[in-house]
């Protein structure tokens, strides 16, 4: 309903549905009123998380609430017309959940090999932002996986195990790109159930990492950090012999955490945490993609970036951001840094060049653009804002995501 709004007037739209004066939401938020009517007014921009959060709590509204989220999938050749109602029917179908009811398995168990390949189809079209791809495949592979997990035994039992875990982390992650954050965490916590049954610490690090995601969207960042914690306490024992695939997955966990502790304002655990990760990027040594982490140097510079734009460091960000070559990465990390990047440049009035950033990421990935809270606020605001008639080329954006 609310599509169309952007973040400022979204947070006008619910205090007035609330009965709720500026005075008293800007004195909740211990702002001034001043500052409460610019950001209503489009007058200044609603960038940060940690600042949206804290409207959003004390409107009694959720995150997604003031973020338009979650976003409308579109059809595609490669969804079909069938997208994330088919897979919450997957996710929600009890038949599957517990060998318990005595309901007996359907058909036979794929073979293992077969359903790797097609777990790794799944997560392959995540990195590649095809979310339509992934969305339509998924309720699919999740059967598949669900069956063979019930049915093999010993150490076949705990690969099926591991497979379904990265299935449900590969559900979690595309439902959380398109806002569905609830479904997101369902999907997160049962492939965490999965994986310690697998026996396999790398992919139980993998789905703490998928929680921790889980809880970021939904604006439980103290959460996030304490489980990136706890996790890592859990994981570090296993540094000393640590295959790649391992501390892929142990700096992926700090990188997440370093987000988490940005938008609550941590500057001390985001240092700590991005040091983390760059040491076991720099014991990595080069950029790689075990078990789809996209892992090493770039992607945590690319998060010094990200976590200085969540602090409101966004001169930083303006210096860094566009030094990093992301050329070695998958689709879904280059668009990501473009999103962030062409939010700084436009918190420094630097319009033009914001805009050229999210037209290079659109042509990457299209649906990644469309259903990022932050490239949907950065178009509409600069529309709203615009003196005169708007460019063709921010008119045409504007259009395909649907935010005008």
């Amino acid at each position: 309903m609310t599509t169309n709004l952007t973040i400022g007037e979204r947070v006008a739209w619910y205090r007035r549905r609330r009965g709720m004066s500026q005075e008293v939401l800007a004195g909740l938020v211990g702002r001034t009123v001043d500052w409460l009517s610019k950001a209503e007014n489009n007058r200044l921009e609603l960038d940060r998380l940690s600042v949206i959060k804290s409207l959003a709590d004390a409107l009694d509204v959720s995150l997604g609430d003031l973020l338009a989220e979650p976003t409308l999938m579109d059809w595609t050749p490669e969804s079909g017309n069938r997208t994330v109602p088919a897979l919450r029917s997957a996710l929600m179908n009890y038949r599957q959940l517990t060998p318990l009811l005595g309901v007996p398995t359907e058909g036979e168990p794929t073979p293992l090999a077969e359903l790797q390949t097609s777990v790794t189809d799944v997560l392959d079209a995540y990195q590649a932002s095809r979310y339509g791809f992934a969305t339509r495949r998924l309720p699919l592979v999740l059967a598949d996986a669900l069956i063979a997990a019930q049915s093999y035994e010993g150490v076949d039992r705990e690969r099926a195990n591991a497979l379904l875990a990265m299935t449900y982390q590969s559900a979690a992650m595309v439902l959380g790109k398109v806002g569905e954050v609830d479904l997101a965490w369902i999907a997160a916590d049962r492939g965490l159930g999965a994986a310690q049954q697998s026996g396999d610490t790398a992919v139980t690090g993998s789905l703490f990492r998928s929680v921790a995601f889980c809880l970021l969207s939904t604006g439980r960042f103290d959460a996030a950090v304490q489980l990136v914690g706890d996790a890592a306490d859990y994981l570090r024992p296993g540094l000393t012999d640590a295959s790649p695939e391992f501390l892929s997955i142990y700096g992926t966990l700090f990188l997440s955490g370093s987000m988490a502790a940005a938008r609550s304002d941590d500057r001390s655990t985001v240092r700590e945490f991005l040091a983390e990760a760059d040491q076991a990027a720099r014991q990595l040594g080069q950029d790689a993609n075990h078990m789809w982490t996209a892992f090493g140097p770039t992607n945590v510079a690319i998060h010094r970036v990200a976590t200085a734009a969540e602090l409101g460091d966004m001169q930083i960000a303006v210096e860094l951001g566009p030094q990093i070559d992301t050329s070695s990465l998958p689709t879904e990390r280059r668009t990501r840094h473009n999103i962030e990047v062409a939010r700084a440049l436009s918190a420094h009035n630097r319009v033009d060049d914001a805009l050229a950033m999210i037209l290079e990421a659109e042509s990457w990935a299209p649906e990644q653009v469309r259903s990022h809270y932050l490239a949907r606020e950065l178009v509409l605001s600069w529309v709203r804002n615009y003196r005169g008639r708007p460019s063709p080329a921010m008119t045409g954006l504007a259009d395909r995501l649907h935010v005008v």
